[in-house]
């Protein structure tokens, strides 16, 4: 392969993983890519860059420094409590309030690659969870809001047929890379505690929920 532009077949060829797999890191923002029109697309400079720095991150442990500090990123008044059946319904109440977070600067687009990305691949991520998620180059720094449902949403076409009760909306600036998978990594990890997710979802206020989150 040349320093080019690569496809997905080209990628996987060279990572020696399936098409599907580079697809998915893609859609998830795991992997160095962009779009021509509705094609991926990928620098082989950019790959063997990002492959690079996975094999030396994977040999460094990791630090306190390194933790994310959900305080940073979330504040009481981005938790709200959902009551809709449909996951198109509730992104589009979690993005409105996502939206009036001083580093989102453009709300529309927000909500609508928001609902693209849950289009092309459900962002439910199992045990009544979803992590929607967007790099933009509207958004100024990582920010994200979280919705408590108090129905099943029951359209989310998740991995164990479990109903999403737990949204996790996360929006980060383009150059976020490293910080927007550490952050999708820190909360995939978290939310296995199941003693949290019951936590959430008893909660009678915003501030209880934020409480539990910001817990170390």
């Amino acid at each position: 392969m040349t320093d080019d532009i690569l496809t997905i077949e080209e990628v996987a060829k060279y990572l020696r993983v399936s098409e599907r797999t580079v697809y998915d890191w893609a859609q998830k923002g795991e992997i160095p890519s962009g779009k021509i029109g509705t094609v991926w697309r990928f620098k082989k400079s950019e790959i063997e860059k990002w492959v690079n720095d996975r094999l030396t991150s994977s040999a460094r442990p990791m630090t306190q420094s390194s933790t994310v500090q959900v305080k940073n990123i979330l504040s009481p008044d981005r938790i709200v409590f959902l009551n809709h059946s449909t996951k198109h319904d509730a992104l589009v109440a979690l993005a409105l309030n996502l939206s009036t977070a001083p580093q989102v600067k453009n709300g529309q687009e927000l909500t609508t690659e928001i609902l693209k990305r849950e289009e092309l691949m459900s962002t439910a991520i199992g045990r009544g969870i979803a992590i929607p998620h967007v790099r933009l180059a509207s958004v100024t720094d990582l920010v994200m809001a979280v919705g408590i449902s108090k129905t099943d949403i029951i359209d989310f076409n998740t991995i164990d047929d479990t109903p999403v009760r737990l949204l996790f909306m996360i929006a980060a600036a383009y150059n976020q890379h490293s910080y927007y998978l550490q952050t999708l990594s820190f909360f995939s990890s978290r939310l296995k505690n199941q003693e949290l997710r019951d936590g959430l979802l008893a909660v009678e206020t915003p501030m209880d929920a934020y409480n539990l989150l910001i817990k170390e």
